[in-house]
């Protein structure tokens, strides 16, 4: 999942996936160049927050509509 600090997005998808017994990586995008370009790819130039990912596939790009 990518992330940013004081997504509160990010926060609400953290707290869903872990009431579920989601596991999940956590990437923040502001914090690696990488993480960023990847971020920045999957969500389509959007960088939109957060942007969940899975094997490569992307789940979704906000959170429920919202990011």
């Amino acid at each position: 999942m990518y992330v940013k600090p004081r997504c509160p997005y990010c926060q609400a998808a953290r707290d869903s996936l872990t009431a579920d017994g989601v596991e999940w990586e956590e990437r923040d995008a502001t914090t690696d160049p990488d993480w960023r370009a990847e971020l920045m790819e999957f969500s389509k130039g959007t960088g939109m927050v957060p942007t969940i990912v899975n094997s490569g596939q992307v789940e979704t790009v906000g959170w429920k509509g919202r990011g």
